[in-house]
């Protein structure tokens, strides 16, 4: 499993974007902010309500300098399916990674090996294919995709502003702290 300030594996998968089914890499993802988000199946619950508001989100990821890619053990023709549809999901418009054989759902730490099924799991990946920010949720507790938002906007802050710490609840433009050896000392 990949650690917090580890490289992301460099994997090839295929996944259904723009209408058609594409051959991707993670790597083609260097250079910009990846977000990636595991969930358990096609045509559940939960799923449907997380991924529609990481629709209507993602100008904001996008304007953030972020690609997100959804991911589940579903083939593409189910992500193709399941698109053609939902309302719901015809409003994505972010790759659906497809990840039958679990690779990838195994290599974030993830994959639940007696259902053939990922766990809800979020990861920040940084422009240079490093972990910054990671949740695993169990399956029957929805995420918050605003939240989602948040944290890589923290994480492309601290990025951006060395030295730079963002405190509890910190939203762009609030006042962040400046560590200091001499303050911690005083501690």
């Amino acid at each position: 499993m990949i650690k917090i300030g580890h490289k992301i594996p460099d994997l090839e998968l295929d996944a259904f974007a723009d209408g058609q089914v594409k051959e991707i890499r993670l790597s083609d993802f260097n250079g910009k902010w990846l977000v990636v988000v595991f969930y358990p199946a096609d045509f559940t619950f939960v799923c449907p309500t997380e991924l529609e508001e990481l629709a209507k989100l993602y100008p904001q990821f996008q304007a953030e300098g972020a690609e997100v890619l959804s991911v589940s053990t579903d083939t593409v023709y189910v992500h193709k399916a399941w698109h053609d549809n939902s309302p719901a999901i015809k409003k994505i418009r972010f790759p659906m990674v497809a990840d039958p054989t679990g690779n990838m759902s195994r290599e974030f730490g993830v994959y639940i090996d007696s259902e053939g099924l990922a766990l809800r799991g979020s990861f920040v990946i940084d422009p240079d294919g490093v972990l910054r920010a990671f949740e695993i949720h169990d399956n029957s507790i929805g995420r918050s995709m605003t939240e989602l938002l948040r944290k890589l906007q923290a994480a492309k802050f601290v990025r951006e502003h060395g030295g730079e710490v963002c405190p509890v609840n910190w939203q762009p433009g609030a006042k962040t702290l400046k560590p200091s050896l001499e303050l911690v000392g005083k501690i």
